[in-house]
């Protein structure tokens, strides 16, 4: 790949200041960049880096000042993070090969269909009556089972598990490894002690645009469907449990877990190592911390939650209780520091 300054430039709808004919040949950090690359700045953190950095372009705010002189060519544009998106995307288009075809050996029922402009990899399995739209790419390895529908434009790479019944969107991608329907945790105890298995009959739905990292695991309803919102993000490493229904646009980082039959409003934020409770609804616009868990249902839009420790119940909820007290005992106390 190599373009001008300008050509660039002119796909982002974005402004140059400085030579615009310099040609560019690769994309990098700004803190690592050389000469023909172009890296951005979205992060005044990083701001240190721009008056340093050897890229011959950077993308930046519109409304971003420099306080001081740099060297690198600038392109002003409205958001230089999805900007530089778009030049990642461009540039993978260009660079990646377009798989087409039937690599062999692979295996597909006769009573599934498959649309146009496909890609099925090397030791890749399609069960019974499956329904696969145009232009899906399934990499080696990858397991559909029966009667799986799957619609337009999707990618699921190398190990990835459809179990049967799995209902997946238009535009979906799912990383390596990951599981789409396996049996959800049911376990009825017994008097004996033991634990009876709770045959789960559901599926598990995603909607339009989902992406989902590498090995997770999503987990098909007792009954009924496990649902995946639009849009919604997914890390690697995350656990949802059955019936879990998550709306539009949510975002789930790393390791974090949800137990069964939570429902998870739209726009929810959910960090790292973030746990939710069985049975409970959190609004739209929930937000929960790193390693925070959350054991009742939000009912107010837009609240952010953090902080967790783990200790024995009965001391936690007396704790707890207290805890809650402080900014009135704090006021009290400085009351009482005046009167004296």
């Amino acid at each position: 790949m190599e373009f001008t300054i300008d050509q660039i430039a002119q796909l982002l709808d974005g402004n140059v200041e400085g030579d615009g004919s310099t040609k560019i040949n690769r994309l990098d950090k700004i803190q690592e960049g050389t000469a023909g690359s172009i890296g951005f700045l979205a992060n005044l953190t990083y701001e240190k880096h721009l008056y340093q950095t050897q890229c011959s372009a950077i993308l930046v705010s519109e409304n971003f000042q420099p306080q001081k002189e740099t060297t690198a060519t600038l392109i002003r544009v409205k958001d230089p993070y999805i900007g530089f998106t778009k030049l990642l995307e461009t540039y993978q288009k260009i660079t990646k090969p377009e798989l087409i075809g039937t690599e062999n050996p692979s295996f597909k029922h006769e009573s599934s269909t498959i649309g146009a402009n496909f890609f099925r990899g090397a030791f890749s399995y399609i069960g019974r009556d499956c329904s696969i739209g145009d232009n899906v790419k399934i990499y080696p390895q990858v397991y559909i089972g029966d009667q799986v529908t799957i619609g337009d434009n999707c990618i699921f790479h190398p190990g990835v598990k459809l179990y049967s019944g799995t209902i997946v969107g238009n535009n979906c991608e799912i990383q390596a490894g990951s599981v789409i329907g396996s049996d959800g945790f049911g376990f009825a105890p017994q008097a004996d002690g033991t634990y009876k298995n709770i045959p789960q009959l559901g599926n598990v739905i995603l909607e339009d645009n989902v992406s989902i990292g590498a090995n997770t695991t999503v987990d098909c309803a007792t009954l009924g469907a496990t649902r995946i919102g639009k849009g919604v993000k997914i890390d690697n490493l995350v656990q949802i449990a059955h019936n879990v229904i998550l709306g539009e646009n949510t975002v789930i980082a790393s390791q974090a877990g949800i137990s069964g039959s939570t429902t998870l409003g739209k726009n929810c934020v959910l960090a790292g190592k973030s746990g939710i409770v069985g049975h409970i609804q959190l609004a739209d616009r929930t937000t929960v911390g790193a390693n925070t868990g959350i054991m009742k249902t939000v009912k107010e839009p837009g609240k952010t939650f953090l902080g967790y420790i783990g200790m024995d119940i009965k001391s936690y909820l007396k704790s707890y209780s207290i805890f809650k007290k402080l900014p009135l005992l704090e006021n009290k106390l400085r009351e009482l520091e005046k009167k004296l």
